[in-house]
Order: C-alpha cells, then sequence, then structure tokens
C-alpha cells in the first residue's frame, strides 16, 4: 500500500511517545515487524527536556491506562545526529513527531528534523505538559498558524496531531488542512486524568492523559469528524486492540492505524506475533491476534519496613514484613508515594529484602527509611531464566548485581559466583551467598578477597575451568559487563552468556522505551537478563 506517496510495508503504527522511542529499539521494530509500515518517534522539541520522574505511566483498570512522561526527549540536534547514523528498510516510512512553545520553535525544530524523516507530526495534543501540546491544539487559529508555518518551512509532509480534549474537533481539523496538513493524526490521549491508591496520586505529575480500550469510541468519533470536515488521510490512534477494532477506525476513515497502550507488557518476539496476526485477521476477516495481548499487573502491595541495615552511608538492606513471590530474573518496581519509584532486583524473597545503592533522588531517600515505613510494590516483570542440567553457572555480580544473581545462586545447582565490589562495607549477603554457590571476591582497596577488579578471579577461574559447558549470567554496571563479557567469549560462545545492564527502566512495562539496549530491545521485556549473542 501507499502512504502519501511512498509504498509502504503496512498499515499499522506505534503512536508517539512509546515503544518506538529510541532509534535502535525504531530500527529492530523496522526490520523485525514489516506491518508497522510508519514509524512514528517519540516527540522531539529544540532544546533537551527531561521529561517527568516516575512513575510516568499507571494502569486504573483492565486495558486501560494513564501516562504523564512529559515529552521527554534528548533534543531536535542530538535526535537528527541520532537519526542520521540508522538507515531504515525503503518500504518504511519514518513519521518523527515534534513540538515547540510556539511557532518559531515548530519551524526551528521542523528544519533540524526534516532532512531524516518522511513526514513530520506537529504534537499539538499532549494533555499533560504545560504550555505545550494541548494548549496549543485547542486553538483552531494556532493550529492553522503552526500547519501553514512549518509546511512553508519544509518539503515533506506535515501531518498534525489533533486532541480530542475539544468540543470543536471537527473545527480543528479544518484549520488544520486549512494551514496545508497532507494527512491528520486523531488522536492523542484523553484528559488529563487523575487516579490514586490509598490516596496517593499515582502519576508523579498527578495528572495523565488516558489511554487504552476505554476510549475506542472517542477516537472513532474523532475520526470520524476528522475524515468527514476534511477527506485528508487519517492516522487513526485510540484504544485498538483487535482487528474488529481496526474495522471500525477503517470504517470511519481511518488510513493507517495506530496501536499503543494494547502492547503494554509485550517482549519484541510477541509484538511480532501480535502484528503478524493482527495482518492475518485483516486479510481472513477474523479477530484472533486480541488474544495475544496480556493483563500486564501493575497494581500495588503495600509493604511496612521492619529493618534497615546501613552497611555504608550510601548502601541499605531494607527487610520488609513479608514473603514476596518472585522467580530468578524477574524484578519489581518499588514506589514511594510523594518521592518517586524505582526497578529493583529482589535480593531474598522470604521475607522481601532489597540492596539499595544511593544514586539519586529516590535512591536517596529509600536508604534514609525507619522501621515502620510503607512502601509500596509492583510487579513482577522481566523474564525467568532458564538453566539446564548440564550447565555450570558462572555468576558475575558488581554493584547491586548480587540481588539477581543471589536467587540464581540459591535456586539452581552448580553455579559459581563472582563478586566485585569498592570495599568491605559494599559487600553484602556474601554469607548466605557462600552457603549455596563457590564464592569468589574482589575489593577495590582489598578489605576482602582479591585486591582489584572480579576479573582478575574470574579469568584464573576460567582457565582451571576450561572445556567445561559454561553458561554466564553477568549483573552490574555496563563496564564491568563489557569487561567480563569480553574475557567470557575466550571460553564460551555469545549465546551462553546472558548480561542484566543497570539501564535506566521507568515504566519497566514496555511501553516508554527508555531501556533500549545497544541492539533495540527493551530490556524490561526482552530481559533484564539478554544474550549477548543478540546484542552482537
Amino acid at each position: 500500500m501507499k502512504f502519501l506517496g511512498k509504498e509502504i510495508s503496512g498499515k499499522f503504527t506505534i503512536p508517539s511517545g512509546i515503544v518506538t522511542t529510541d532509534v535502535k529499539t525504531i530500527l529492530r521494530i523496522a526490520k523485525e515487524i514489516p506491518q508497522i509500515g510508519v514509524i512514528t518517534t517519540k516527540s522531539v522539541c529544540l532544546e533537551p527536556r527531561e521529561g517527568n520522574r516516575e512513575p510516568i505511566y499507571t494502569k486504573y483498570s483492565n486495558g486501560n491506562y494513564m501516562n504523564a512522561v512529559g515529552l521527554t526527549n534528548p533534543g531536535a540536534k542530538e535526535f537528527a545526529e541520532q537519526l542520521s547514523k540508522i538507515e531504515l528498510p525503503k518500504t518504511t516510512f519514518l513519521l518523527t513527531s515534534i513540538f515547540g512553545k510556539d511557532k518559531e520553535e515548530y519551524v526551528q525544530v521542523a528544519k533540524l528534523l526534516a532532512p531524516y524523516s518522511d513526514a513530520l507530526e506537529l504534537n499539538l495534543s499532549c494533555p499533560h505538559a504545560k504550555g505545550y501540546g494541548m494548549a496549543m491544539g485547542q486553538d483552531p487559529n494556532l493550529v492553522k498558524e503552526i500547519t501553514a508555518a512549518v509546511k512553508q518551512a519544509v518539503d515533506i509532509p506535515v501531518i498534525p496531531k489533533l486532541t480530542p480534549n475539544t468540543a470543536n474537533f471537527a473545527e480543528i481539523a479544518k484549520a488544520a488542512a486549512e494551514g496545508g496538513a497532507d494527512a491528520i493524526c486523531a488522536i492523542n490521549t484523553v484528559g488529563p486524568g487523575y487516579f490514586d491508591v490509598d490516596g496517593h496520586p499515582v502519576l508523579s505529575n498527578k495528572m495523565g492523559g488516558m489511554s487504552g480500550s476505554g476510549i475506542l469510541p472517542i477516537g472513532l468519533k474523532c475520526v470520524k469528524e476528522c475524515y468527514e470536515a476534511t477527506k485528508l488521510p487519517v492516522v487513526g490512534c485510540g484504544g485498538v486492540s483487535s482487528a474488529n477494532d481496526v474495522r471500525s477506525y477503517q470504517n470511519v476513515g481511518a488510513e493507517i492505524i495506530g496501536i499503543g497502550s494494547a502492547l503494554t507488557g509485550l517482549s519484541t518476539n510477541e509484538m511480532k506475533h501480535y502484528f503478524a496476526n493482527m495482518q492475518k485477521d485483516l486479510d481472513n476477516n477474523t479477530n484472533e491476534a486480541v488474544k495475544l495481548l496480556k493483563k500486564t499487573n501493575m497494581g500495588f502491595e503495600k509493604f511496612t519496613l521492619v529493618e534497615n541495615q546501613r552497611l555504608a552511608d550510601d548502601l541499605a538492606i531494607l527487610t520488609f514484613d513479608r514473603k514476596y513471590d518472585i522467580k530468578p530474573g524477574e524484578f519489581i518496581f518499588a514506589w514511594i508515594p510523594g518521592i518517586g519509584e524505582k526497578p529493583f532486583s529482589v535480593l531474598d524473597d522470604n521475607p522481601l529484602t532489597l540492596a539499595i545503592l544511593k544514586i539519586g533522588c529516590f535512591t536517596s531517600k529509600a536508604v534514609e527509611l525507619k522501621k515502620g515505613a510503607e512502601v509500596y510494590i509492583r510487579g513482577n516483570y522481566g523474564n525467568p531464566v532458564e538453566i539446564k542440567e548440564d550447565q555450570k553457572i558462572i555468576l558475575v555480580s558488581g554493584g547491586t548485581g548480587l540481588a539477581a544473581n543471589y536467587h540464581i545462586a540459591r535456586d539452581f545447582p552448580n553455579t559459581e559466583s563472582f563478586v566485585g565490589a569498592r570495599d568491605k562495607d559494599h559487600l553484602f549477603y556474601t554469607e548466605k551467598l557462600e552457603k549455596v554457590s563457590k564464592t569468589f571476591l574482589a575489593t577495590n582497596d582489598g578489605s576482602v578477597g582479591h585486591e582489584g577488579f572480579v576479573t582478575v578471579p574470574l579469568k584464573e577461574r576460567l582457565e582451571e575451568l576450561k572445556g567445561e559447558n559454561l553458561v554466564f549470567y553477568n549483573c552490574g554496571p555496563e563496564p564491568m559487563i563489557n569487561a567480563v563479557t569480553k574475557m567470557q567469549l575466550e571460553y564460551t560462545s555469545a549465546d551462553k552468556i546472558f548480561n542484566a545492564i543497570d539501564f535506566v527502566t521507568k515504566c519497566g512495562v514496555g511501553i516508554c522505551g527508555s531501556c533500549s539496549t545497544k541492539k533495540g530491545k527493551r530490556l524490561c521485556v526482552d530481559g533484564p537478563f539478554i544474550g549477548e549473542d543478540d546484542e552482537n
């Protein structure tokens, strides 16, 4: 099929701001999921923008979500540089989403990104970022003015993305058309809305845009009004999860179909199967692909702190009041209302125990928690590790990486553990570890075990284990992971090395895309342990 004059591989897109937010993930999905013929990027502005602190994404009922990411992006110059380094398939249409504080800024961003794009989406609809998006998109005159200015500045198609949060949607669509729009994207999230747990607003922004199956009727209404008012091609988004939903959008005039929140929790492989089956449904007039979607748990369970063991000024072991069921390789999010949330591997599950290293705002508060403090836990996320009986498991941990690897050592036989830390005060759980796994310790200052990096005792032991069926699980900072992986490749093949790197993980369910690996997998849904063979 063709879209705005370009032959494309499929009629689907993923709306801006989710999943395809990192260029490495954009490239991977473009190559592996041809049904997504239109790749929509995150919304980009002139200068870098950090966005909101976590939580940024929550589920308020089955199939329905709220988000307030806060338009996180690296800025137009940096994003242009990133786009210049990738080559997408010829049948992929790259729709780059942009925004600005005024008409002039839209034009500046457009000029920077147009050379690397097939079209520009104008974000005139974000409902939760003050001064941007919806604030402009509710004014027909501004929509027309901004569309016309960008259209005059670039020589590629321009596609305004309109807000449903207005009583005069058709009038705004007409204004976009009068400004020279080549197509229209309808709609963005609805709201903003509010959701709390035990009286605590979940999103750090307090308010967020609502998405999911509940907004399907609003999306259909807006697309219908848009198409009837303008007769322009329409990218239809909002509430789509099944082939029947796609047919409903096509019936009211949508040409390209956006699927977003329905992808919550899906790994890259699961997304591949889902979109392939969506196309099969459309070809065969069936409705089976929706069965492949997940009911991801994003609910919170309240735990009470019973002990805070401070091992160092920046390191604490937090023990809570009861057991938490989790498998080796999975992880959770801990939320302190009013402070934020972060992901953690569970150090011990009975009772729930977390190792917290002070790094930023959240962890600075977490290491100071007093007995009786209440912390909310959500999960489980990630994929449990799978270990075969004939394998010799080598576990390498740095920083708080032992939290992920201790579970493997405890629950599986035939393991050996290598743990590195800066000094004796930053080693933890080693007595328990030594009971279940042959253990080698290293500290930078030599206060415990080998003096220096853990790679030295690891190298010596690997020489002794030559010829065995070795499988490696590495968890820790990226520099350590890179160093040990290079060494391990001398003793085994890449398909037997699995790495969990401390990347930024914001949502835990594959939506925000912040934890993209160097080959475009998302650590939270494709990992947390990613095979080195997949990253080469």
